[in-house]
């Protein structure tokens, strides 16, 4: 394991609805442009009376340059860009603190938020096979399953408190901002130099935090990466723990991501135990919500599927989900995910043989199964693993 560092300087949050304010060191406001909508930065040229063309000009540079200084802008006039750095503003791309690269090519970063805060984002060289048979464009192209995917945060620590899950254990700090959710993106596409009009990319909101319990954030950086950064959303994969409310408002965007729902268990008694959520949202209430929500052609949604040893992966737990996803009538598929270990968290692997049995009885019962492949485990880099940290583990 490698591990590269480079730490910003600790920033306190600001106040202003439209962009995060940070205090400086000399006492100015400093205001990243990083996040805003075309609208957003039209309203900023418009205070320096500007024509509104400058703010297109001002939207490449932040989502199709990729530019991390003002003054490297050179569409923008001299004095409009001295204009703005005087006034406080800054690109405000989020920057890559901590690298950890995996013997399997993964890679795990710490990205650094504007109050000196990480958040974790992983990047999959040849992706986790997690798109195979949802019906989507991204996977129905057999060489898409060796193309890159990235692993993108929604919050800084989790409230759901998923009983297996690293992440639970930091609690939650903070929602992300639109522009620390899409900015995870842009600094890994920058840092591996990805062509987003020729490479192909798959995005997977499955890292840190409940994106539902983030819902308008989420949703504003996935405008901002299909409409300025050109990722289309059948590329990109939003997970939720079952946040009914949060689906339902899913249902109706007009941009929409797929859907995963992370289902873990075959009944509720089970999934109590292990995901609290439950409480709130029973499985049959997530599933009366998911089959209200229009598919696109061939579209199936996925319900991914953590397999804890002895206590989720009995060949009875396979055959009620095989059940319940019949009752459900929707298209569908199962990922099927083998536990990842961590510190102080107090499950264990199931046996390879169970993994295969359980992954049988679905295809026998007519569910389409997959079963993902573990990336980054040497450096905490799996599902369930992201937990912010360092060179070691506490």
């Amino acid at each position: 394991m490698l591990v590269e560092t480079k730490r910003d300087a600790g920033m306190t949050p600001g106040k202003d609805k439209y962009v995060q304010l940070l205090d400086s060191p000399g006492g100015q406001w400093e205001r990243p442009l990083f996040g805003l909508s075309n609208e957003q930065l039209a309203t900023v040229m418009g205070t320096f009376g500007q024509p509104a063309y400058r703010s297109r000009q001002l939207s490449d540079a932040l989502y199709r340059h990729w530019h991390s200084d003002l003054d490297h802008i050179s569409t923008l006039p001299k004095d409009l860009r001295r204009g703005l750095i005087e006034a406080g503003y800054r690109m405000g791309i989020p920057s890559i603190s901590e690298t950890f690269r995996s013997t399997d090519g993964t890679e795990r970063y710490l990205i650094a938020c504007g109050d000196g805060q990480t958040v974790e984002t992983v990047w999959m060289p040849e992706g986790d096979g997690g798109e195979k048979g949802d019906g989507s464009e991204a996977a129905e192209d057999e060489e898409n399953y060796h193309r890159a995917t990235i692993c993108v945060s929604s919050q800084i620590g989790c409230a759901v408190n998923c009983r297996f899950c690293l992440t639970a254990r930091l609690g939650l700090q903070r929602n992300l901002t639109s522009g620390e959710i899409a900015g995870q993106v842009v600094s890994v596409l920058k840092r591996h130099q990805v062509r987003v009009d020729r490479d192909r990319i798959n995005l997977v909101f499955m890292g840190m935090g409940e994106p539902f319990l983030n819902y308008d954030a989420l949703m504003d950086a996935v405008r901002l990466l299909v409409g300025e950064v050109g990722i289309a959303e059948s590329r990109m994969t939003v997970s939720t723990s079952g946040i009914v409310p949060g689906i339902e408002r899913f249902a109706a965007e007009a941009v929409r991501p797929k859907l995963a729902i992370s289902l873990n268990a075959s009944n509720n008694l089970v999934r109590e135990q292990i995901m609290p959520v439950t409480h709130k949202w029973s499985i049959d209430a997530v599933m009366q919500a998911v089959r209200r929500m229009p598919l696109r052609f061939k579209e199936k949604v996925s319900f991914e599927y953590v397999l804890l040893g002895g206590v989720n992966d009995k060949p009875e737990h396979a055959a009620e989900v095989a059940s319940l996803l019949r009752r459900a009538n929707i298209p569908a598929k199962v990922n099927l995910i083998v536990w990842n270990p961590g510190p102080g968290v107090d499950f264990h692997m199931p046996r390879p043989e169970d993994v295969e049995q359980f992954q049988r009885r679905l295809l026998q019962g007519g569910i389409p199964a997959f079963i993902r492949r573990p990336r980054g485990r040497d450096i905490y880099a799996a599902c369930g693993q992201l937990k912010r940290t360092g060179s070691t583990v506490s």
